[in-house]
């Protein structure tokens, strides 16, 4: 029944969400999935944590949306959500629902859970917000000035508002599950998910498959072709791993510092 429960009120939110323009339709589809299962399998505080996510994160790519016009042609995709961004960012989730279902007196999943969900709140946080940022981002691994919305570039304005985005995910954790270990719960999540969020940056500098358009002068992660229509080579990166591998990576990462951490509690 829960279960059933679960994927009435995926069904529900992801077609709001497709209304409102935030989802496409193989968006809402894989959010049916993933949000069903976490909700069904996972329980309300499961379910609380991926609306923390998706909601803020939906709102913040909305958010100040023309001055980020010009930024477009630098990313993948847009803000419109597709079965890739939603699976990247919520599959773990899912995944590790169902395994909660069978093992759930394993109560640091629930970390484990937290800092995957902290870390790509982190990350689209930062990047949402920090290319706002008045001073020019710098690559994460050699501290060179980057144009603003290159992959690996970060500014403090984006580091923080990460710090923001996990500490969210963080607070309604210890609101909807509450614990006698309430504040090294609070911190292992807000840590995981600034670390994630740092680990995905670091990808998007090194692995992450980059290219060039030739008639614009840019980088862009825009392939084959680039938002004016030319095609794209690519310059560096592994030719595999695109922005939705980059962004699971760094769910990966949250859960697995998490877990962790979370061990070390348990």
């Amino acid at each position: 029944m829960q279960l059933l429960i679960g994927f009435i009120l995926a069904i529900i939110i992801a077609g709001l969400a497709w209304k409102a323009g935030s989802l496409s339709r193989s968006g809402a589809w894989a959010a049916v999935l993933t949000g069903g299962l976490i909700f069904g399998l996972g329980g309300v505080p499961w379910g609380i944590l991926l609306l923390t996510f998706f909601v803020s994160s939906s709102a913040l790519s909305r958010a100040f949306s023309k001055r980020k016009a010009g930024l477009s042609e630098k990313f993948s995709k847009g803000n419109q959500r597709d079965w890739g961004q939603v699976l990247a960012n919520g599959g773990l989730g899912a995944i590790l629902a169902i395994v909660y279902s069978f093992q759930p007196h394993y109560e640091w999943l629930w970390l484990v859970y937290a800092g995957a969900m902290a870390a790509v709140n982190a990350d689209t946080w930062s990047t949402e917000l920090g290319v706002l940022s008045p001073i020019s981002p710098r690559m994460i691994t050699s501290g060179k000035k980057v144009e603003r919305g290159t992959s690996g570039g970060i500014t403090l304005m984006g580091t923080l508002a990460a710090l923001g985005g996990a500490s969210l995910v963080g607070t309604a954790a210890i609101l909807f599950s509450p614990s006698p270990d309430w504040l090294p719960q609070l911190l292992i999540i807000i840590l995981a998910g600034l670390i994630g969020s740092l680990f995905d940056s670091t990808l998007g500098a090194t692995i992450q498959a980059i290219y060039w358009c030739k008639t614009c002068n840019k980088e862009t992660e825009r392939h084959p072709q680039h938002s004016c229509g030319t095609q794209t080579n690519q310059v560096r990166g592994w030719s595999w791993i695109n922005n939705d591998g980059v962004n699971f990576a760094c769910s990966l990462m949250g859960a697995f510092l998490g877990g962790v951490f979370g061990l070390l509690i348990y």
